[in-house]
């Protein structure tokens, strides 16, 4: 077995020896400007978010650029919108796939891959300054093949290659430029690199390439042993079963709350695990199901308070856009004042959710208005005229951070009468010193409503009947602006998640047309992205493609289960059923248990992994466990329970060892033993089994 200090030790002894000609002696990984802190917790990578380039067009307009950017490259042809964006770099750019790695193996070329996503900043600004640079373009194109990635695409290889940068530099991020040998194994990497030498000692990217080069021709032998050895600690990192075998057990929820209570933000709320704060829906979602359902009255208050907390403060800050609706990606301050200001759909739709349940547990006006502004917004911006959501709306417009958010004291003025000026200022902290790069302002709650509303000595509703039309002047006004990128990949899974979120709204607040809307998205999904019973990931420009991955199947099963709990219709139940049974037969592992995230007839990559941990996107693994219980009581497969047993078996030695890392998966052992109290080791599959009315009650 390869120890990871080892192969740590011969990653930087070959990191030195491409040092030797970089600037101030430095190892050569680029500086982490580009990746965010950790979002959720430790085992959880959270990387860059962020921008387009100078292009901001609608995806499809993107293919139009010829006389701007000169000849297409390979990317041309494809149709996620981050490859088109870089379809007419200079770089002889290569979609993942045989063509690109025959060709550096024939010719025994290095591989340069660079894997980002459409609403990631450092990756525009990467794609902008080196990769339409004609002297780097040139230098790749001679000696390396290079290969373009859209990881929300292409997840599984986008994890192989982060887990490998981590593993050299214990972080990592996006842009992720990675360096691999002829047999795609890597072997130096990092995330944004400048373009040229910096004063302060960062590399260029130009000085990276030339020196990965100039090694690779000097020792061709030790550059392949030291990719040897990364691929296989990446192989070991990925698909080792760590921890020891662990009852489920209802105590394991209380861990995952006392985990997540050390990294509290008492004043603010959320949780601080770095310099930026991220909603971290997963952990949410064990609050809430904890404010419910713990049978610890302290226990249950304490769960209550950081979830109310939290909430309240997300509602109130820069994060949420009180203008248009939704959530920004994450704030860059512990207050949740300043967001980084893309949009994405798998954050709204779990805060869709949310802010419904919170709304039922508290009868909290503010989650209720959150929930139909997140809903127009979605419905109005992020919803394709067929009925699935697009993935996710940029950040910067015309290469600013922010643009299309942001706004000046003047600009305001002008906008609105002077009455109107005057309490938007007073209410949305306008009066106070600009909080976004000297001169402009991102709205938010100088309070709390009822705070504002009991000072202004007013109801709450009158207050909120005042505010709406200068909103909606405000929206109507920056409407006329340039708009951000639209990400229009329809994604299964994360359209799952919306399917839930909108379902979930409409059931909680009694509104049908959130529920259409809902099926009018899974009608499109199954309709488009499913090929012979089987799901595709991505819908883009009229064409289905790429292998659906275990987060498609379960977070798309999870919203039909949503629209079955909204409609009581059938049809959804069998649907997830079918779903279900298909994910069995394509991810499930006979050996050990469990699910990988890559079905069994999946291309060979370095590591086949399973998903345990929660990221910003519940573990793949928790939620089928959630699933496969919900449709053994709905749909009377008895089965199931034992399929959700053997998943959950190969998740509580992992949720020993890092409660706070893995919500989902308490919340799983929670449903599983209100649904199998004793939850045998092996258990007669046809004996009955006795589920609540309430699955997920913490009961004694």
């Amino acid at each position: 077995m390869t120890s990871m200090w080892s192969v740590r030790w011969v990653c930087a002894a070959l990191a030195a020896s491409i040092a030797v000609l970089l600037p101030c002696g430095s190892c050569g990984v680029a500086p982490q400007i580009a990746a965010e802190e950790p979002a959720e917790e430790p085992a959880t990578i959270a990387k860059d978010d962020a921008k387009p380039d100078g292009n901001d067009a609608k995806p499809d307009e993107a293919k139009a650029n010829d006389k701007v950017h000169g000849k297409a490259n390979r990317l041309a042809k494809e149709s996620s919108p981050y490859l088109l964006l870089h379809a007419h770099n200079p770089v002889d750019w290569y979609p993942w796939g045989e063509e690109a790695l025959a060709k550096a193996k024939k010719e025994g070329k290095l591989i340069f891959l660079s894997i980002g996503y459409s609403s990631c900043y450092w990756c525009h600004v990467m794609e902008r300054e080196s990769f339409m640079d004609d002297e780097i373009a040139a230098f790749l194109n001679e000696h390396f093949v290079c290969i373009k990635i859209d990881r929300e695409e292409r997840p599984d290889i986008d994890e192989i290659y982060m887990t490998a940068v981590q593993l050299m530099r214990n972080n990592g991020g996006w842009p992720l430029s990675m360096f691999l040998n002829p047999d795609a194994k890597p072997f130096f990497g990092g995330t944004y690199f400048p373009p040229r030498d910096r004063e302060d000692g960062a590399p260029g990217f130009l000085t990276v390439v030339k020196r990965v080069q100039e090694v690779w021709g000097e020792d061709k032998e030790n550059v392949n042993g030291v990719a040897d050895r990364l691929a296989d600690a990446v192989k070991q990192q990925l698909e080792s079963q760590r921890g020891v075998p662990a009852e489920p057990k209802l105590e394991m929820l209380a861990e995952v709350q006392a985990a997540m209570a050390q990294h509290f933000d008492e004043e603010n709320g959320g949780f601080a695990y770095g310099r930026t704060k991220f909603p971290s829906p997963p952990g949410l979602v064990l609050l809430l199901h904890r404010a419910r359902h713990a049978t610890d009255a302290d226990a249950k208050a304490a769960a209550l308070r950081m979830l109310a907390r939290t909430l309240d403060k997300m509602a109130q800050g820069g994060l949420r856009d009180h203008i248009g609706g939704g959530f920004h990606r994450y704030s860059v301050d512990p207050q949740w004042h300043v967001p980084h200001f893309e949009k994405m759909l798998y954050d709204n739709a779990q805060l869709a959710s949310l802010y419904a349940e919170a709304f039922e547990l508290t009868g909290s006006a503010e989650y209720r208005r959150v929930v139909d502004e997140l809903a127009a917004f979605m419905l109005r911006e992020m919803t394709d005229p067929a009925g699935g959501f697009y993935s996710a709306l940029d950040a910067e417009t015309d290469a600013v951070e922010g643009k299309f958010y942001i706004w000046t004291r003047e600009e305001l003025q002008a906008a609105l009468t002077k009455e109107e000026y005057e309490l938007f200022a007073a209410v949305y902290g306008i009066d106070g010193e600009p909080n976004f790069e000297e001169h402009h302002y991102v709205p938010q709650l100088a309070d709390g409503r009822d705070a504002i509303a009991k000072e202004r000595g007013v109801s709450v509703d009158d207050l909120e009947a005042s505010l709406v039309p200068i909103r909606a002047k405000l929206l109507a006004e920056r409407a006329k602006r340039k708009r951000p990128l639209t990400d229009t990949k329809i994604l299964t899974g994360w359209n799952g998640m919306m399917i839930r979120g909108l379902a979930d709204a409409g059931r909680v607040l009694r509104n049908e047309s959130y529920i259409d809307a809902a099926k009018a998205a899974a009608t499109f999904v199954l309709t488009n992205n499913r090929r012979d019973g089987r799901l595709l990931r991505t819908h883009t420009a009229g064409e289905a493609k790429l292998n659906a991955y275990l987060e498609d199947y379960v977070l798309l099963c999870d919203g039909l289960i949503a629209l079955h709990r909204a409609t009581g219709d059938d049809n959804w139940l069998n649907e997830a059923d079918s779903i279900t049974a298909k994910q069995i037969e394509l991810f499930w592992d006979e050996k050990n248990g469990g699910f990988f995230f890559t079905s069994a007839d999946h291309e060979e990559l370095i590591a086949k992994r399973k998903d345990t941990f929660d990221g910003p996107i519940p573990s793949g693994n928790a939620i089928a466990a959630s699933n496969l219980i919900y449709l053994a009581k709905h749909a009377g497969n008895e089965a199931y329970l034992d399929t959700a047993e053997k998943t959950i078996a190969t998740l509580t030695p992992r949720l020993a060892l890092g409660p706070a890392s893995m919500p989902s998966a308490a919340v799983a052992v929670a449903q599983f033993l209100e649904a199998r109290p004793a939850a045998p080791a092996k258990l007669d599959p046809d004996a009955p089994a006795e589920p609540s009315s309430e699955p997920g009650q913490e009961s004694e």
